[in-house]
């Protein structure tokens, strides 16, 4: 079975541990039980282990890293199309698969 893993108890993400498939059920290392993924999401990628409403706090290592812009499901991918930084401001200008700047044009 994938896993993911949940870093502190108090996370509402964890990180996934291998590439997986929507309708997938995933192991949460570090925390209990599974969930399921409700769309593919590639190693490395955070999943959300419950819903998180537009606004709240996204908790990974045990502390807010962003705010979700959106609301977000329990085993949804969460990153740059739903969720904000709470330390870097041009993070919504990033290209959501690649990470690439897109606000600064290079001539």
């Amino acid at each position: 079975m994938t896993q993911c893993f949940q870093i502190n108890s108090r996370d509402n993400t964890a990180v996934l541990l291998d590439d997986a498939a929507a309708g997938e059920e995933i192991e949460i290392v570090g925390g209990a039980g599974t969930i399921v993924l409700r769309q593919d999401i590639e190693y490395g990628h955070k999943i959300a282990l419950v819903d998180i409403p537009a606004g709240a706090a996204v908790i990974k290592y045990g502390i807010g890293i962003g705010h979700s812009i959106q609301p977000i499901r329990a085993g949804d991918w969460v990153h740059l199309h739903n969720c904000a930084s709470d330390y870097d401001e041009r993070s919504a200008t990033l290209d959501v698969h690649t990470g690439a700047v897109t606000d600064t044009v290079y001539e």
